[in-house]
Parts: C-alpha cells; structure tokens; sequence
C-alpha cells in the first residue's frame, strides 16, 4: 500500500510533475490534462456516491463506488509512460468495458423510450450524474488528444465512452427511482414562455 506522510514536496514549484516511473513533464502537458480530467471526474462521481443516500439509489451508489476505484486505476495508467509499468499493475482491460455495457442494459431495460433529449435536473442525484456525464466527455477529448500523439490503451479510450453512457442511463435511473419527474428538451418555437415575461428585476 501507498503511505503520504508528506503532502508538499516542492518540487513542483517550476511547473513541472513527476509521472509513474520518475519523468518529469510539465503540468500543462496533454497527459496531466489526460489524467487531471479524470481525477476531476471521480470527484464529480464522489458527489454522487455522497447525495445517493435513499434505499432505492442504493444500486448506483454501489457501483459508483466501484467505477471510483477503477478511474484511480485508470488516471494511474494514464500517469505511467509507454515502457514505465510495472508487474503487476492495475491496468483497464475488455472485462471492464464489457461490465460498463452489461450495466447499461440492465439499467436502460425498464426506462421509458426517450422521444426527446433529456436536460439535466429533477433531482440532485440526476443533474449532479448529468454533471459527471459532461466531465467524462471532457475526459474522452483529453486522452484522444493524448493518443493522437502518444499512444493509449484502446481499452482506457473504450472505459471512458461506456462511463459517459452508462452515467447517462444512471441519471435517468435515478430519477426513476425516486419516481421524480424528467425534463426533456423542447426546441425553440414549441417552448412555452414564463407568464409576464418573467421576473422583473426590482
């Protein structure tokens, strides 16, 4: 197990970051932004294990949790340079891309047929999934960027697609299962307008 008994070590006062394996490479440098966005998005899930607190959300937060510990693995990966790994390390492989899809079936099954776009919102578990959906998109673009010029797992670029999925089916889950209420996209001219104009500033 890792021990931190030291927070600052001030080595990264000249903008630079270490990597798996000891390189250093600057802060701004596609795969911190590879890796830091996905950190990002497991805090943004981390929100949601927190608020899925009802009985009946117990079966996302549950699986929350476990895609919390597989992005660890993965933002790990994404921190090691081609040739830097070691024996034995955490690497995302087909087993979890096909576990993502499997819970993406099971999840969409008893869903309503969407006949429009789904906005974000209804209750906070939905619109903070919502949110994490839009960080692991952000994601994806980063390690694509990454992988147009250094190579990643095909399997890491796969995870990160199904989560975006699989996050969107989790908010429509989640309001299903506190029996709240979608709000679907109405395009322009269909749009119903606030009475009055809406509110007056005063």
């Amino acid at each position: 197990m890792v021990t931190l008994n030291r927070i600052y070590t001030r080595t990264g006062d000249d903008g630079s970051t270490g990597l798996v394996g000891g390189a250093r490479i600057r802060k701004n440098d596609p795969r911190v932004d590879a890796y830091g966005d996905v950190d990002e998005l497991n805090c943004h899930i981390g929100i949601c294990v927190t608020i899925a607190n009802n009985a009946t959300e117990a079966h996302i937060r549950d699986r929350l949790i476990l895609i919390q510990n597989e992005l660890f693995d993965l933002g790990s990966e994404l921190a090691t340079p081609f040739g830097a790994g070691w024996e034995g390390m955490p690497k995302t492989e087909a087993s979890h891309v096909n576990r993502l899809e499997s819970w993406i079936d099971e999840l969409n099954g008893p869903l309503s047929d969407l006949k429009s776009f789904v906005l974000p919102g209804g209750t906070a578990l939905n619109g903070q999934l919502h949110l994490a959906r839009a960080v692991c998109r952000r994601a994806e673009r980063a390690i694509i960027s990454l992988n147009d010029i250094e190579q990643v797992s095909g399997h890491v670029i796969q995870y990160v697609n199904r989560l975006s999925d699989l996050l969107f089916v989790m908010s429509r889950a989640a309001a299903q299962a506190v029996g709240a209420q979608e709000f679907l996209w109405v395009p322009g001219g269909s749009r119903p307008q606030p009475r009055n104009g809406g509110t007056k500033a005063s």
